[in-house]
């Protein structure tokens, strides 16, 4: 039986989720620090603007050393540290290859109660590390603190980049996501890595650095907090561009409510903007992988995105007047490529 589905309502309840609302923090951030540097947002500037996955620094040599760092909210350590430490990783490695890249190394930075609990953080930590073939070179330690927080930070090589700038009306919105797996309860990650080969899951992963050096790919995103339309949204204000989202084609593991899995962050999951004419390429390599994929949108220059379902639409957001995470001044001082 199909699921009924209230577009209207789904645009309202997405707006008002735990993830979006941590997105939109960026803007205010980006925007204090544009406000406190010499030379104001100008001075963000890099090989790709604020607002992608990793910086993207130039290595002198046609490719790219990618930078980025994650941190942990206190409640997900304080009731799954193991886990937590795991994602520490795992989500790390994850924007790397959203990127178009290949991790390197991670270090990390964690304060605890003596071991408690950095005894199970670490644990994760290395765990996910040795799954992912990533060495943990270093990092920082307190064990006299009075709550347990931990941030990874992670730097990689790409020979060609993907990013969230790229997006051009006329492309076709694809999702990738591994449904080979089931929700760490009670929190909204759907893990299909802890259980996966560590083989599988690093050829997995493969294909969106191949993607980008076989030019079937030049833009993308791995699925963050904000679930699958939320970070639909972030690639598209990145490339001043809008979309009509298709909630019917996304791809769902059986069971899972349609609410649930668009504020579910998986810990294998892409958002990648496709030409047409590239789209049956970029499929085939998922399909080839066991990953579900489909084309879920078509993006054009309206800078809203609209919701489907059932032949019905709604306004999700119109970033003409209203920012989702890039301030305006920031917007208007490093214009997208």
């Amino acid at each position: 039986m199909t699921e009924p589905i209230d577009v209207r309502a789904v645009a309202e309840a997405l707006r008002a989720t735990r993830g979006f609302a941590h997105k939109r923090d960026i803007s205010d951030v980006v925007a204090a620090l544009g406000r406190s540097l010499p030379g104001g947002h100008a001075a963000l500037a890099q090989a790709v603007p604020i607002g992608d996955d990793c910086a993207a620094i130039p290595d002198g040599h046609g490719g790219y050393l990618l930078f980025a760092i994650e941190g942990l909210v206190e409640d997900f350590i304080v009731r799954m540290p193991w886990f937590a430490g795991y994602c520490g990783v795992m989500v790390n490695v994850s924007d790397i290859y959203a990127m178009g890249g290949r991790p390197t190394a991670v270090v990390d930075a964690l304060w605890s109660t003596g071991m408690n609990p950095a005894d199970d953080v670490l644990r994760g930590l290395a765990e996910a590390a040795v799954r992912y073939g990533v060495p943990i070179v270093g990092g920082h330690s307190n064990n006299r603190s009075e709550r347990p927080q931990l941030a990874v930070a992670i730097l990689g090589h790409a020979r060609k980049l993907l990013t969230s700038f790229d997006a051009r009306p006329g492309d076709l919105l694809v999702m990738a996501a591994d449904l080979r797996g089931e929700y760490q309860e009670p929190f909204p990650y759907w893990n299909a890595s802890t259980s996966a080969p560590a083989a599988r899951l690093r050829a997995d992963l493969e294909v969106l650095p191949l993607l980008a050096e076989d030019g079937l790919c030049r833009a993308g995103k791995d699925i963050s907090m904000a679930g699958a339309v939320g970070t639909a949204m972030m690639l598209l204000e990145c490339s001043g561009v809008g979309a009509r989202i298709d909630l019917d084609a996304l791809p769902r593991p059986d069971g899972v409510p349609l609410l649930r899995w668009l504020s579910s962050f998986p810990s294998y999951g892409f958002v990648l903007s496709v030409a047409p004419a590239q789209v049956a390429g970029v499929l085939a390599r998922f399909a080839a992988r066991d990953i579900a994929c489909g084309v879920v949108g078509e993006v054009d220059a309206s800078r809203q995105v609209r919701l489907r379902a059932h032949g019905e639409e709604a306004l999700l957001w119109d970033f003409g007047s209203d920012a989702f995470i890039q301030p305006p001044a920031l917007a208007e001082a490093v214009p997208c490529p």
